[in-house]
């Protein structure tokens, strides 16, 4: 029987809180308010999301197990304990995706002429075109093993789809049944699209018409059952990086070795043959509950194929273009603009395009001298890095780049590759902690004579393609006390040269933790003087346990604290005499909350942060984080009048949560009481559709403790 402990009475089970969260975005695809193809969208990314929350958490679960530890988790469960919650939680997870599926994505699709059709359904020419398109693209790509003592079971790759045969020899019909395994070509959709009449969209599965051509590929065979599967690995990266002698080198070898990690999962169609999940089963040595059947298509995940390829703008959201950046009248650049005051942007409502511009910019002006930036993540064809590549050559240009970005490790060794050939100097930040702090740093010589610092400093990736559905936050600055501790962290990310005060910025792992929790305790303080004290903050994740027992202790002074957490919180809301004065909420909705955002109240002397880093272990302590104050009037004004009430007004896609961990509704709709979207009152905002004036968000200076109209709906 499980355990109760004093850790289970402060904190819910980290496992726990990230499926509930992954089910919140299930609720999306359930939700028949939002359009048709925006659901596929959503299941698709609850299996991508689940794939890598099993490949990593589960794994690592399992091979701490392996290795050992005991040692409870933030619950009070011990690794094999949490392994069993979870994987019973998977299970039932699993069923809903399906379900979902079947019961309301498909023959909503159906309804609207986009099917999904078995080989039995086909036209004679959808039939013919099929075995066509096999013959050109499919089959030269096939490679049919049959096992026996010759040939080994084939080496399966991570998550690639295959089919599994129960082969019989035609010759000897009461000889011994022979595995059969092929490998659906990961080069090709998995959706087929065939020929139909206007208005429809036809698809066949690849691997359904694979399987109507096994009989050509195993001659001399009788394909007695076939079933499809796909297993998942262990992704996680191996290797102590002070006894490597090359950091890139030694990711590239582990990027190669991730493919052929132990087997953590294996997904098999429902139905399929008892003798083959057994034989698979025991090949890649997995337990009975480590097998999960789906209903459906192996890999949900590819789902999102139809969101590309259906081309009906009626089933998706309405377009948005962002809102355009126009500088004052009397500045004929970004710079001049930045030297009278910072620059706020709020992506996707504002567009991303001023921080591409304000790379390429300081790559082509002359007065520039020096360029600085970090990269964690960006897309392939980044036009900052292509000006960063081009500015090598007349100025000073260096490039912290993260090789353990986890999934973009590959990418960014290219990028560190072609950057070094191009003369830029690049850099891996300090050995033992992943640099993910979002920092540009141009030097230029002004007009005036005076050299001065310009920095972008962010909350997401310098990556325009993910700028257009991540909401993010971007600070452009001149301001010298910034812009120079910005100078310092990158002497501390190439040289590990550390000053004792990095001061108004907040740098883990140096200065962050303790910072946060002076914070907190500063409002504890003034609650307990009866001065205003609050805070809101913004995040993605909160699992750092000095910081969550530091709210229960400011919350028991009185402080009212609001918490917007889309992911992970393993902090209980609303216990007495704990939590009783904290308020957790999750919002899910179009665009992926991604901004951290921390405002304190500080006695009527408000302060408000910026950064990269969630409250979690791994960004206090584990990685280069930065958080950064935001000292322009006008800008702090737009985070505590529009931008945060808004999110604390949501109704229609926020969840609050409970002090067991589930999250419920905040409000439901009615004749006299629409919900109000955070979201689509952003993008109203930013189109000039509405303003403040018309929408009833109260400043955070000026709102209740339990004002805001999500509390209110609770």
């Amino acid at each position: 029987m499980a355990r109760t402990t004093a850790k289970q009475k402060l904190f819910n089970g980290r496992d726990f809180s990230w499926m509930q969260f992954n089910r919140r975005v299930l609720e999306e695809a359930e939700d028949s308010t939002n359009p048709l193809l925006e659901r596929v969208k959503f299941l698709a990314i609850t299996a991508s999301n689940l794939d890598e929350y099993v490949e990593i958490r589960q794994a690592g679960l399992m091979q701490r197990i392996e290795d050992g530890y005991r040692e409870p988790g933030y619950d009070g469960l011990r690794p094999s304990e949490s392994l069993d919650g979870l994987t019973k939680e998977i299970h039932s997870f699993v069923d809903a995706q399906y379900r979902c599926w079947n019961n309301q994505l498909l023959p909503a699709l159906r309804k609207q002429n986009v099917r999904l059709l078995d080989w039995e359904e086909l036209s004679d020419e959808a039939r013919s075109f099929a075995q066509g398109y096999f013959q050109r693209e499919v089959d030269p790509l096939l490679t049919p093993v049959a096992i026996d003592p010759a040939h080994p079971f084939p080496r399966v790759l991570n998550k690639a789809l295959c089919l599994a045969l129960l082969l019989r020899r035609k010759r000897r019909s009461s000889g011994p049944q022979v595995l059969g395994v092929v490998t659906v070509p990961r080069a090709l959709p998995r959706f087929v699209r065939l020929p139909s009449e206007d208005g429809f969209y036809d698809y066949l599965l690849l691997q359904d018409l694979i399987a109507q051509n096994l009989a050509g590929m195993y001659r001399g065979y009788e394909v007695q059952a076939r079933a499809a599967f796909r297993v998942t690995r262990n992704s996680n990266l191996y290797f102590e990086e002070e006894e490597a002698r090359s950091l890139l080198e030694t990711i590239r070898v582990e990027l190669h070795n991730r493919r052929k990690g132990d087997a953590v999962r294996l997904e098999v169609e429902t139905g399929a043959d008892t003798e083959i999940v057994q034989r698979l089963r025991v090949n890649f040595e997995l337990d009975e509950d480590q097998v999960f059947h789906g209903d459906g298509p192996v890999n949900l995940s590819r789902l999102m194929f139809f969101y590309g390829d259906v081309q009906r703008p009626d089933l998706k959201y309405p377009p948005f273009t962002p809102k355009t950046l126009h500088l004052s009248r009397k500045s004929a650049s970004i710079f001049e603009e930045l030297r009278e005051r910072d620059i706020l942007l709020h992506h996707p409502y504002d567009s991303y395009e001023p921080v591409v511009d304000f790379i390429e910019l300081g790559a082509h002006d002359p007065a520039v001298v020096t360029i600085k930036q970090t990269l964690y993540r960006t897309s392939h064809d980044s036009p900052m890095f292509q000006a960063i590549t081009e500015a090598a050559a007349t100025k000073e240009t260096t490039l912290v780049v993260e090789l353990m970005a986890r999934f973009d490790e590959a990418s960014n060794i290219r990028w560190a590759r072609n950057m070094e050939d191009a003369g830029v100097q690049v850099f891996h930040g300090v050995v033992g902690l992943k640099t993910h702090c979002k920092l540009a740093l141009l030097v230029r010589r002004d007009e005036d004579g005076v050299t001065r610092r310009y920095c972008h400093l962010g909350t997401g990736n310098y990556n325009p393609v993910t700028a257009r559905f991540y909401t993010d936050l971007s600070l452009l600055t001149s301001d010298p006390q910034i812009t120079e501790r910005v100078h310092q962290i990158f002497n501390y990310l190439t040289a590990h040269a550390e000053i004792d005060d990095y001061r108004p910025l907040l740098v883990a792992p140096l200065t962050m933790a303790e910072s946060f929790l002076g914070l907190i305790r500063r409002e504890t303080e003034h609650a307990q003087a009866g001065r205003p004290a609050r805070i809101v903050a913004k995040m993605n994740a909160l699992l750092e346990p000095s910081v969550i027992e530091a709210l229960y202790s400011a919350s028991q002074a009185g402080v009212e604290i609001d918490l917007i957490v889309r992911g992970l919180s393993i902090l209980r809301p609303g216990v007495k005499g704990l939590s009783e004065h904290i308020r957790v909420r999750s919002i899910v909705g179009r665009f992926l909350e991604h901004s951290r955002i921390f405002y304190f109240a500080n006695g009527g002397e408000s302060e408000v942060y910026l950064g990269s880093a969630d409250w979690m272990p791994r960004n206090l302590f584990e990685r280069c984080e930065v958080v950064f104050p935001v000292k322009d009037a006008a800008a702090r004004a737009r985070l505590t009048e529009e931008i945060l009430p808004a999110y604390l007004a949501d109704t229609a896609k926020a969840r609050m949560q409970q002090a067991d961990g589930n999250y419920s509704r905040t409000g439901k709709s009615s004749k006299d009481a629409k919900l109000f979207s955070s979201q689509e009152f952003l993008m109203r905002l930013a189109e000039g559709k509405t303003d403040l004036s018309a929408n009833p968000l109260q400043g955070l200076d000026a709102l209740g403790a339990k004002g805001n109209a999500a509390t209110a709906a609770d």
